[in-house]
């Protein structure tokens, strides 16, 4: 401890005014503090897009509700997201999107008609599901201009903290989540990091991903290295490695002054990745090689795959679900 303060003594101010002029590596220990690990409150659903993949399906329904077994896209991320912490959720929303927040509404008709008719385990189902008041907030993207874009719209909701994306279309199957799994990932690095969740793709696709090039691996935090440079769906043969950027982003609040006045990339849109890479120069970024089984939903064999894994990872359905697949294989 320092000196003892005693009447007149100012000993006791010129020892701490001494410590905290001297380097940080020079200071007492008891006047070194670690940083406080990053808080991520806010997670941003960019769900303005048209769904064009799996036309007609989305000609009147927004992809985001297209069910995986029993439950729409726009739940099973929004459950990710609630498992990591997540306290506020932010939809970016376009036309013929009012059905999202619908979702997350209550409706008094079908919860008067399920107790009227003593199903109370449906009940339960809807009540563990339904967030608390307050805890959504919808914006209009209004125009496709891009994933970039979307991100912007909810600069004002968002403020000045770190924040997560997540991309609906995109789940990943494994306990924790994948954002739960960055977020853990965020606690170990320092103030003003930036995390992308990365996997390896076959090195003759990679013209159809945003692609990070492998810096410095941190063998003590896991399976996470330092992102060397980024570009978005390079042409084939030019990618700096074969690790695509996915669905998931934990970003500093600095990239919303670069989409602000971010230029039109690939395929005429304001591309995330651009910006990303402009924040770069500053700040750090670290990409995440998550656990877990990606499954692109805004496919057509994607979302097919996708039904068959999340059916086979439940109990109450992989014995019938494998029954019913057998008897088709033998037709």
């Amino acid at each position: 401890m320092g000196p003892r303060l005693r009447g007149d003594d100012t000993e006791f101010f010129d020892f701490h005014e001494t410590c905290y002029e001297q380097p940080i590596s020079t200071r007492s220990p008891l006047f070194v503090e670690a940083p406080a690990p990053m808080k991520i409150r806010k997670a941003v659903f960019p769900v303005a897009g048209l769904g064009t993949r799996v036309l007609p399906a989305t000609k009147a329904m927004p992809k985001e509700m297209l069910t995986i077994v029993d439950k729409p896209l726009i739940q099973y991320v929004v459950d990710e997201a609630k498992e990591a912490g997540i306290e506020h959720f932010i939809f970016v929303t376009g036309r013929n999107k009012s059905v999202i927040e619908d979702h997350f509404d209550r409706m008094f008709e079908l919860d008067a008609t399920l107790a009227a008719r003593g199903k109370k385990a449906e009940q339960e189902i809807l009540a563990r599901d339904q967030p608390a008041p307050g805890a959504m907030s919808f914006t209009r993207q209004q125009a496709p201009h891009g994933l970039g874009h979307a991100v912007w719209c909810a600069r004002d909701i968002v403020g000045d903290e770190p924040f997560a994306v997540i991309l609906p279309d995109e789940l990943v199957l494994h306990a924790p989540g994948c954002l739960a799994q960055m977020i853990a990932a965020a606690e170990k690095l320092g103030d003003k990091s930036n995390l992308i969740a990365v996997e390896e793709v076959p090195a003759h696709l990679t013209h159809n991903y945003g692609i990070c090039g492998v810096g410095p691996r941190h063998t003590r935090h896991g399976a996470m290295f330092e992102v060397d440079g980024m570009v978005e769906k390079p042409p084939k043969g030019t990618a700096p490695s074969n690790f695509s950027i996915t669905g998931r982003y934990i970003l500093q609040p600095e990239i919303f002054k670069i989409l602000e006045t971010q230029e039109r990339g690939s395929g005429n849109e304001i591309q995330l990745t651009d910006a990303m890479i402009a924040l770069a120069k500053t700040q750090s970024f670290y990409g995440v090689e998550f656990e877990g089984e990606r499954h692109d939903c805004g496919s057509k064999a994607g979302f097919l795959r996708a039904n068959i894994a999340y059916g086979m990872a439940r109990d109450d359905l992989r014995d019938g679900l494998r029954e019913e697949m057998k008897r088709y294989l033998e037709k």
